[in-house]
């Protein structure tokens, strides 16, 4: 598996994955700093100059994370995709978090086991009731450096 940093060409294959439109999931990559996890059969080295204008297939992203760092905290904005790639992916904002001696936060919906499991494999602890998105409860989780 493979971790690089989301192009806007990734757009369809990312909203296909969280479904959500391509234009939110194309100003998401604007907007925050987003990795995507994708088969480990791509050479990580080729060159992209082509394909970052062709976009992702969605068959080959195995997941996606998006985070942005405010005060003294990260925050997960969104993580999705297989078990594995959640996982690998999680420690994309964590490595960050401890280089710069930041907190790292994540909200996990009920339906999440997956995400739940990276985040209690990676360390953090649950930290009770998060927001409600769309009706639906959210369980807090924290990573202190």
């Amino acid at each position: 598996m493979n971790v690089r940093d989301a192009l806007e060409a990734d757009a369809d294959a990312l909203a296909s994955i969280a479904d959500s439109p391509t234009d939110v999931m194309r100003n998401l990559v604007h907007d925050r700093t987003v990795r995507v996890a994708e088969d480990g059969t791509h050479d990580p080295n080729a060159d992209v100059s082509d394909s970052q204008f062709d976009g992702s297939d969605p068959e080959d992203l195995l997941g996606f994370i998006s985070f942005d760092a405010r005060e003294d905290t990260v925050h997960v904005t969104q993580l999705d995709g297989t078990s594995e790639a959640c996982k690998q992916l999680l420690g994309e904002p964590v490595r960050f978090a401890q280089r710069e001696s930041m907190a790292v936060e994540l909200l996990v919906s009920p339906d999440s086991e997956a995400i739940e499991d990276a985040a209690e494999e990676l360390g953090f602890e649950r930290r009770g009731r998060g927001p409600r998105f769309d009706g639906a409860p959210t369980t807090r989780f924290r990573l202190e450096p």
